[in-house]
């Protein structure tokens, strides 16, 4: 395991308890982690209301540091240091541009009795020293802080280190906005990225479209839930004026933060299109969007108004913005009203567009579209994002992708030669659950990605070429709101996983240790609970991992903290307290029979949250289990296993690793009982979101065998299939049998519709069939 050159914690530890100084202890166990670190063996710093903070006086970029400096030992400690541009003071933590590096982010800080000087190869090279300083503070200091001697040597890995924050699916006022990025300023995140417009609203004044925001920024309502069809009545609206853009990008600059806006194009405009309906393919009427998903209404291409009014806006927008780059989206446009549209046929015509075996008329309408807009950005200074869409029909010319279906689309584009910010949705989408107790956190879009799988995100592909990898700029984590209405709802799914990718970009990735990582993140939830931001803690809470052994027929139970506290157990739905069983480490709990498992660990004799999982035994719990057709790639999870591990998928979501989806196919599984058994009947659970494409089954038959190989089926039962949807509910298939059997071998037929039907929107579409687990009692 590689830590730091000395794990200043257990040091730290040692002096706090042999010192007779009643000063708190630094500790350079931050995040992101440090790149070097030496201990020089003077006698430490001390923090204390005489301290002063200096800067040269000809800096004004330093001087604004000092002065946040200040305000941040102030937000821990109490009192707020001086600033001076007096050099030759002792007792003073100096800032300086005089350390020589490649790097314009790099810093080294020296620490001695007389100084702290962090001198920066920049003025953000300073700034980041500054929050390697103010992170080292321990959030319950309130006196003297010892800061012991050490040299530390810092840079990033990456130089674009992004957060995503969509406001138009909900809008957030300046101040929360300026709050959103001092926290991506403490972890050195240096890119904003503010997604501005979409389907469900306009945020951004534009002078010469003023229905843009009259009409643009307000929905009426919003759909409740996923795919429910049930709005809740209440109207949504805000949008920035341009003296408020220029407010907040001048806040970010101050904090060596570039904001890169996103103007979300062709596709996701609905807005615009309510606003200004001559702009799509049929002249509307439209209104701004009030569900989530991906609308058929997008910016007519055959239409020269089109990019009259784009050349308008960019002519406003980009003069608010100092970055080199804009986002121009280009992600899920559906092409089906260009397929319809007499001015979209036209162009295609005019452009010679035909159906090729890499890219259909209508992506390569859209590869126009995106290069027409670059080429009017490119005049004025500036160059584009786009999604990795934006490859369909070809790339434009000097666009940057940003790669987010998988990391295929970036490796593709850097290969091309174009820049490239990797942001694949398995890793680093924080609108995807952060717990597997997808019942005790906030509601949001549906998948699973904790803080592990983040931390374990490498931007760098594997087997891109080394002159290739020039092209990989960095990565982004991307926050979309449709399920976050408040700004403490955004900082819960940011808090802590923004710290994952921040040292994911920072931190050379060989030195990079979870727990390890997960210990330092705890020291600092401490200053995420006294500045006030919603955190999830469930990293620093029992972990679990459930092992289905189909050998021995077991479901062995194995728990674990990133620190060992002490885990304290009780079977049957006891409180667990200090006095129940101790679990052992690396020793599994076998469960053997229905039960409700509880575990709870102790932190420095504090009692942490309770653990708590419902296992349901039955006689196919831990049976070997073969199925006919795979699972679609996206709902494999753990396989087959899934189907007898005891457990039930949540109602709360189906993308969370309990249900197994089939697309297109039936749902047929063989179960291996080992032994002839008594067999009376059999359960399993549909996850039925018909709006999501997600149906029940036409019907279920259960077979029983004697040897594996001649089957009887001993029950059968169709269902009425639906004509309409309904809301996303989970309905119990049962199989009871009018008299008991024996057998060895039972086999599960859940046929399908296969595809979605002649009602549905999109019908056509492959259907899909989510089942949990398979009960045989």
């Amino acid at each position: 395991m590689f830590r730091n050159f000395l794990h200043l914690s257990v040091l730290l530890f040692f002096i706090a308890c042999t010192s007779e100084k009643t000063a708190t202890i630094a500790s350079y166990d931050i995040v992101p982690m440090v790149q070097e670190i030496k201990t020089t063996g003077g006698k430490p710093f001390i923090l204390s209301k005489t301290t002063k903070i200096s800067f040269p006086a000809s800096n004004s970029k330093l001087a604004r540091s000092a002065a946040l400096l200040s305000e941040y030992i102030a937000q821990i400690t109490g009192f707020r240091p001086e600033i001076t541009d007096k050099q030759d003071i002792k007792n003073t933590i100096r800032l300086t541009t005089d350390y020589s590096s490649d790097n314009p982010e790099a810093y080294i800080i020296n620490i001695n009795s007389s100084h702290i000087t962090i001198n920066g190869s920049t003025e953000a090279g300073a700034f980041y020293g500054i929050q390697t300083i103010r992170k080292s503070i321990p959030a319950d200091a309130d006196t003297e802080i010892e800061f012991p001697g050490v040299e530390i040597t810092d840079y990033p890995d990456y130089a674009h280190r992004g957060a995503s924050l969509d406001v138009s699916r909900h809008f957030f006022p300046v101040d929360f906005v300026k709050k959103y990025i001092d926290i991506l300023a403490m972890f050195n995140i240096n890119v904003f990225h503010w997604h501005l417009t979409d389907d469900q609203g306009w945020r951004i004044e534009i002078k010469k479209y003023p229905k843009l925001t009259e009409i643009g920024s307000r929905r009426e309502q919003t759909i409740t839930g996923r795919h429910t069809g049930e709005f809740d009545n209440k109207p949504v609206s805000g949008f920035y004026t341009q003296e408020e853009i220029k407010d907040i990008v001048k806040y970010a600059e101050e904090r060596f933060i570039t904001i890169i806006p996103e103007i979300d194009i062709p596709g996701h405009t609905l807005a615009a299109l309510a606003s200004y309906p001559y702009l799509g393919c049929t002249g509307g009427p439209y209104q701004v969007g009030t569900e989530w998903g991906i609308y058929e209404d997008v910016l007519c291409a055959g239409n020269d108004e089109v990019f009259t009014f784009l050349d308008d806006v960019m002519t406003e927008v980009l003069p608010l913005f100092p970055a080199q780059y804009i986002h121009i989206g280009g992600d899920e446009c559906l092409k089906n009203r260009w397929m319809a549209c007499p001015k979209c046929q036209a162009r295609m015509r005019h452009l010679g567009l035909k159906e090729s075996p890499e890219h259909s008329p209508g992506e390569q309408l859209q590869s126009y579209f995106i290069a027409r807009v670059e080429k009017m950005i490119n005049t004025k200074g500036k160059k584009i994002i786009g999604w990795d869409e934006i490859l369909e029909g070809g790339i434009a010319p000097n666009a940057a992708i940003m790669s987010w279906r998988g990391t295929e689309g970036g490796v593709y584009a850097a290969n091309k030669g174009h820049n490239v910010i990797m942001t694949p949705e398995q890793y680093v989408y924080l609108d995807y659950y952060q717990s597997p107790d997808v019942d005790d956190e906030p509601f949001t879009f549906g998948w699973l990605t904790e803080l592990k799988k983040t931390y374990s995100f490498n931007p760098m592909p594997a087997g891109l070429e080394e002159g290739r990898q020039k092209y990989i700029l960095g990565a982004q984590v991307n926050i979309w709101t449709e399920y976050m209405p408040s700004g403490q709802n955004v900082e819960y799914m940011l808090l802590p996983r923004i710290c994952a990718l921040a040292e994911t970009v920072w931190t050379n990735p060989e030195r990079k240790d979870y727990d390890d990582f997960v210990s330092r993140l705890y020291r600092l939830s401490g200053h995420f609970d006294k500045l006030g931001y919603e955190n999830c803690k469930q990293a620093y809470g029992i972990q679990d991992s459930i092992v289905v052994d189909t050998i021995k027929n077991e479901i062995n139970l194995y728990m674990s903290t990133f620190d060992n506290s002490p885990i304290y157990y009780t079977l049957g739905n006891k409180e667990p307290t200090a006095e129940s069983v101790p679990y052992i480490y690396g020793s599994p709990i076998t469960i053997k029979g229905n039960t409700i498992f509880k575990a709870v660990a102790y932190r420095k004799n504090v009692r942490g949250k309770v653990y708590s999982k419902d296992f349901i035994f039955h006689k196919a719990c831990a049976k070997p289990i073969t199925l006919k057709y795979d699972p679609d790639k996206r709902y494999i999870f753990s396989g087959a296993t899934t189907l007898v591990n005891g457990q039930l998928g949540s109602n709360a979501s189906y993308r969370t690793g309990m249900w197994l989806g089939f697309a297109g196919t039936d749902f047929e599984a063989d179960i291996d009982m080992k032994e002839q058994t008594d067999i009376s009947s059999l359960d399993l659970n549909s996850y039925v979101n018909t709006r999501g494409g997600l149906f029940a089954p036409k019907s279920l038959a259960l077979l029983v065998s004697a040897d594996g190989n001649t089957y009887k089926e001993v029950f059968k039962e169709t269902y009425e299939e639906r004509t309409e949807h309904i809301s996303p509910v989970v309905i119990t298939l049962s199989a009871n049998l009018d008299e008991t059997v024996k057998a060895r071998y039972v086999k599960v037929i859940a046929e399908s519709i296969k595809e979605l039907p002649d009602w549905h929107e999109k019908k056509g579409d492959k259907a899909y069939l989510m089942i949990d687990e398979v009960r045989v009692y």
